[in-house]
C-alpha cells in the first residue's frame, strides 16, 4: 500500500517530463493505454510488482470460498473467489480492490459481509495474478462494467459495490455510466486522476450520479496512500448530491488501521451502509 504511494508520486515526476508523449484515443483496443503511453503500462508494472504473487490454493480456502473465472468480451478470463452467504442470499456485493492487490488477501476482510447475507465477488484484475490480458485502465472499467452487469441479471436481491482506492475509481466509473446499483461504499479514493494524465471524464468526481443517496465515500486522516485532502472535493461533491461523507481523523488506509477498534468501527461503517442497518 505503501508503495502505492510511492508509485504515484514517482510516475507524476514521470509524467511532467513526458508531456511529448500524447495519450492514446480512448476507442478501439481495450487494452491501449489511455492516460499516458508511457505512464500507465509502467504504473500497472509496478503495482503489480508491488501486489505479489498467489499463495492461496484451493485446499487451503475456508469452506464457503470458490474459486471463480468471468471471460470478457475480448477474451481474457479473469480469475477470482466468491464468498457464498451461510443463509438464503439477499443479493451480491462486488468488490474492486487496491491496485497494489491481490484479493485472496481480502478475502479474511469480507466474510462478514457473507455472514450478513451477500455473496461477495471478487476479482484479480487483468494481469494480476491467474487473470489475463494486459493491465490497462479503459479494460479494468471495462471488465467491471461487464461483470456487474452479469451479477444482476443473474443473481437476484440488492446490487451492491464496494471500492476501495483504485477500486472507487473502477467503480465510479461503471456507476457513472448508468449501472443500476443498490448502494456502494467507496473508500480512499481521489476526486480526480486526470492531473496524471487521464481523460477527465474518467475523473471519480466527473462520475458520480446526479442522486448520489446510494453512496457512502469515505476518506482518512491517517491515510498516507490517498491522503484525505486528495479525497476532499470527492466527499463535498458526493455530499451535494445526497451521499453520506464521512472523513474520520482516525482512519488510514484500507485495512492498514493498525488500532483493531478502528478497524472494527471502519468495517461496522461500511457493512452497515451496505446492508441498509
Amino acid at each position: 500500500m505503501v508503495a502505492t504511494r510511492l508509485v504515484y508520486r514517482i510516475l507524476g515526476l514521470i509524467l511532467m517530463a513526458a508531456t511529448s508523449v500524447t495519450t492514446a484515443r480512448a476507442d478501439g483496443d481495450l487494452e491501449q493505454a489511455i492516460c499516458n503511453r508511457l505512464f500507465e503500462p509502467f504504473a500497472f508494472w509496478l503495482w503489480q510488482r508491488a501486489a505479489g504473487t498467489q499463495h492461496a490454493i484451493s485446499t487451503a480456502l475456508p469452506p464457503n470460498v470458490e474459486i471463480i473465472h468471468y471471460t470478457t468480451a475480448d477474451q481474457r478470463k479473469l480469475a477470482g473467489y466468491r464468498i457464498h452467504t451461510g443463509n438464503a442470499s439477499k443479493g451480491f456485493v462486488l468488490v474492486a480492490q487496491g491496485n497494489a492487490t491481490l484479493v485472496e488477501r481480502l478475502i479474511a476482510h469480507l466474510g462478514a459481509l457473507a455472514e450478513a447475507g451477500y455473496d461477495v465477488y471478487l476479482y484479480d484484475y487483468r494481469g494480476y495474478g491467474s487473470s489475463e490480458g494486459k493491465r490497462r485502465f479503459k479494460a479494468i472499467v471495462s471488465d467491471y462494467r461487464e461483470i456487474f452487469e452479469s451479477l444482476s441479471s443473474s443473481h437476484p436481491g440488492k446490487r451492491l459495490l464496494y471500492g476501495m482506492s483504485f477500486g472507487g475509481i473502477v467503480l465510479l466509473n461503471v456507476i457513472g455510466t448508468g449501472a443500476a446499483f443498490d448502494r456502494a461504499v467507496i473508500d480512499s479514493t481521489p476526486a480526480t486522476i486526470s492531473n496524471y494524465g487521464c481523460p477527465r471524464r474518467y475523473d471519480p468526481v466527473a462520475n458520480l450520479p446526479a442522486d448520489s443517496s446510494g453512496l457512502l465515500l469515505i476518506a482518512g486522516d491517517r491515510d498516507r496512500v490517498v491522503p484525505a485532502d486528495e479525497s476532499a472535493a470527492l466527499l463535498e461533491a458526493g455530499a451535494a448530491r445526497g451521499a453520506r461523507a464521512q472523513r474520520s481523523p482516525d482512519f488510514a488506509h484500507p485495512f492498514m488501521d493498525k488500532d483493531q477498534t478502528v478497524y472494527r468501527e471502519r468495517q461496522e461503517l461500511i457493512r452497515g451502509f451496505l446492508t441498509g442497518r
